[in-house]
């Protein structure tokens, strides 16, 4: 959201609007009536399609980090999440890719929900900073969502 210095508020930016409404077609097609396999091929489909369209690094990094989730997580179920690959646990989003274009960032972002199971202490992260996927950036993913879903 955006305000001006006089504390008005100016309404959502472009690639807010675009995530809301790309979340309420997900929700308006997870509530179709099919099998549950159906379902599920259709949403892998989705994020697999999504990864291919993002640009240049981002596409490279989402295509890395699909791999890790799945691989060392296969109890979660890839889907779109407001137009974001996420993997979920019960239907319930444990973690999601943010590419850095979605809201014209300078990194892409490797997101936690309150789902996941990252709790240490009283304060942790839920959300990291990707510029490159490296054989140790996908060994620290792996660990995390390992523990994200206990």
């Amino acid at each position: 959201m955006s305000s001006t210095d006089s504390g008005t508020y100016e309404g959502f930016t472009a690639e807010e609007r675009a995530a809301m409404k790309d979340h309420a077609r997900e929700q308006k097609k997870a509530g179709r009536s099919a099998s549950r396999a159906d379902k599920a091929a259709e949403a892998e489909r989705d994020v697999l399609a999504k990864i291919a369209g993002m640009q240049g690094s981002d596409r490279v990094m989402a295509e890395r980090v699909h791999a890790v989730i799945t691989d060392c997580a296969p109890v979660l179920a890839p889907k779109l999440w407001y137009g974001m690959p996420a993997y979920a646990l019960d239907g319930k989003v444990v973690c999601f890719f943010q590419s850095a274009a979605k809201f014209k960032a300078r990194y892409a972002t490797l997101g936690f929900s309150d789902q996941a199971k990252l709790d240490e202490g009283t304060m942790w992260a839920a959300g990291f900073a990707l510029t490159e996927v490296t054989p140790e950036v996908e060994a620290r993913i792996a660990e995390l969502v390992k523990q994200a879903v206990g």
